[in-house]
C-alpha cells in the first residue's frame, strides 16, 4: 500500500482552556476526496489549518507528502504543496484578476511573469473567468472572487488542495457556480479535504466523509454509508438537523 500523502497522528490543538482538536488521526491517499462535515465549533477548520500551519498544533504529528509538518523548519516548501481557498477569498484588492493568481508561482516557484501570465490565463478559462482577467476583485461577484481563489491555489500545482467552507460566505445562488468548479476539479486527480455544509456536494463527490464533533473523528466511511446508515447517534442528529433544512 503507497504512504498516504497526508498522515495526522494524535494530533491535538488547544486554545486556552479550549481543546480544538482531540487526538486526530487521519490518513489521506494520493487522489482522494475526502469531505469533512460536522456542527460549528467541532474542530474542522483547525484540522485543515494545521495541515499547511496556520494554526500550529500542540501534540501528535503531521506529515505531508512524507515531510514532517512542524514550526519554522519546512513550511514554506510545505505550503507550496498544499494550496488553500478560504471562505472569505484573501484576494489582493489592488492587484488584477490575473495577478492575483499569477503572483505566488513568481515569488514562490520562481517562475518569471511571462510564464505565470500564460498559466494563470490558462486556468482562469478552467474556472470560467476568461473574460474578468483585467478586472480587480471589487468588480467581481462572490462567486467569481472565489472561483479566482480556486485558481489562485491550483496556480501552485499543489499535490493537495485544502477547502475551508468555500461557498458560506455566497449568497445562495452563487454557491452553484463554486461547486461545479470544484466538482470537475476532484475529476482531475488532485487530493482535495474539503470542510462543508453541502452535503449534497459531499454524497456526489467524495470517496470518503469524515463526521467531526467536539474535537474528535466520530465516525467516517463512503458517503452512501454514512448518509444513508450512520451509526453513532450524534452523526444521525447531526444529519436530521441538516437534512430537514
Amino acid at each position: 500500500m503507497m504512504a498516504p500523502i497526508i498522515d495526522m497522528k494524535g494530533v491535538t490543538k488547544n486554545f486556552g482552556g479550549f481543546r480544538a482538536l482531540d487526538g486526530i488521526d487521519l490518513q489521506v491517499a494520493e487522489g482522494e476526496i475526502v469531505v469533512v462535515v460536522g456542527p460549528s465549533g467541532s474542530g474542522k477548520s483547525t484540522l485543515i489549518r494545521c495541515i499547511n500551519q496556520l494554526e500550529e498544533h500542540g501534540g501528535g504529528t503531521i506529515e505531508v507528502d512524507g515531510h514532517a509538518v512542524r514550526k519554522g523548519a519546512n513550511l514554506t516548501a510545505i505550503r507550496a504543496e498544499v494550496g488553500m481557498v478560504f471562505q472569505s477569498f484573501n484576494l489582493f484588492p489592488h492587484l488584477s484578476v490575473l495577478r492575483n493568481v499569477a503572483l505566488a508561482p513568481v515569488r514562490v516557484r520562481g517562475l518569471s511573469w511571462h510564464e505565470a501570465d500564460a498559466r494563470a490565463r490558462k486556468l482562469l478559462v478552467r474556472v470560467g473567468l476568461e473574460d474578468q482577467i483585467e478586472k480587480y476583485p471589487a468588480q467581481l461577484s462572490g462567486g467569481q472572487q472565489q472561483r479566482v481563489g480556486i485558481a489562485r491555489a491550483l496556480a501552485m500545482e499543489p499535490k493537495v488542495l485544502l477547502f475551508d467552507e468555500p461557498t458560506s460566505a455566497l449568497d445562495p445562488e452563487m454557491v452553484g457556480e463554486v461547486l461545479d468548479v470544484m466538482q470537475q476539479l476532484a475529476k482531475t486527480g488532485v487530493t482535495m479535504i474539503v470542510v462543508t455544509h453541502e452535503m449534497g456536494f459531499a454524497r456526489k463527490v467524495a470517496n470518503r466523509v469524515v463526521f467531526m464533533d467536539a474535537g474528535r473523528i466520530v465516525e467516517q466511511g463512503p458517503p452512501q454509508t454514512l448518509f444513508d446508515a450512520p451509526r453513532d447517534p450524534r452523526l444521525r442528529s447531526f444529519l436530521n438537523a441538516i437534512l430537514s433544512h
